[in-house]
């Protein structure tokens, strides 16, 4: 039996004596069941609720601070794009430099003819290939052609 001090109210150590049948008794305690059932089911709803409600306004607010985020460092980085490019958050590389585009002019692309074909049987265009290995359109062709007849 549970004792005062553990805040829980003690049950009544006899049954209350009543004119009911043992029958209209065990009514009576399931309908009581089922009204604690019910009051426990509309808690847990209720808590339920209430932090669906406090994780959506946890989600708006982190949307609207990152936004801000967002927002601030493109002001920043308009008023100095150097600046702004070394505290960009990168994964890997030099940060404290921009990165400047690469003179690629004077590379040369070896134009193998297996190369050729496999990357046109893998679905690149006739002018695709002719445009990455920086040769006309009728050498791409010629080599198809050549490998069409082996």
């Amino acid at each position: 039996m549970a004792d005062k001090s553990w805040g829980a109210s003690p049950s009544p150590p006899f049954r209350i004596r009543s004119n009911d049948s043992p029958a209209d008794r065990a009514a009576a305690r399931a309908a009581a069941r089922e009204a604690r059932g019910g009051d426990r089911d509309a808690a847990m709803a209720a808590r339920m609720e209430e932090r669906a409600a406090r994780r959506e306004e946890e989600t708006k607010a982190r949307e609207a601070a990152r936004e801000q985020r967002r927002l601030d460092e493109e002001r920043q980085a308009a008023a100095d794009p150097h600046g702004a490019a070394a505290r960009r958050h990168r994964g890997s590389g030099r940060k404290d430099v921009v990165r400047e585009q690469r003179d690629t002019r004077g590379y040369t692309t070896v134009v193998d003819a297996d190369r050729i074909r496999a990357l046109a049987k893998r679905g690149a265009s006739i002018t695709g290939l002719a445009g990455a290995f920086g040769v006309p359109v009728e050498t791409i062709e010629d080599v198809l052609r050549e490998g069409d007849h082996e």
